[in-house]
């Protein structure tokens, strides 16, 4: 199981967008911004299929 560095940042860079997508949900959560909050909602639903997908890619690679 040998993990490749262009799959491993991809995998975190996308993490990182999950994070900064669900803090930015909740800041406009606080703030009543609630269009925002389902724009937000719906981003970090889509990049989790996304980062699951490129954590099976790269722990199928030999």
């Amino acid at each position: 199981m040998k993990r490749s560095y262009v799959g491993v940042i991809l995998l975190c860079i996308v993490l990182f967008l999950n994070i900064v997508c669900t803090q930015k949900a909740v800041n406009a959560y606080y703030f009543e911004h609630y269009r925002t909050v389902i724009v937000y909602a719906l981003l970090n639903g889509l990049l989790f299929p996304v980062a699951a997908w490129i954590y099976r890619r790269e722990r199928d690679v030999k």
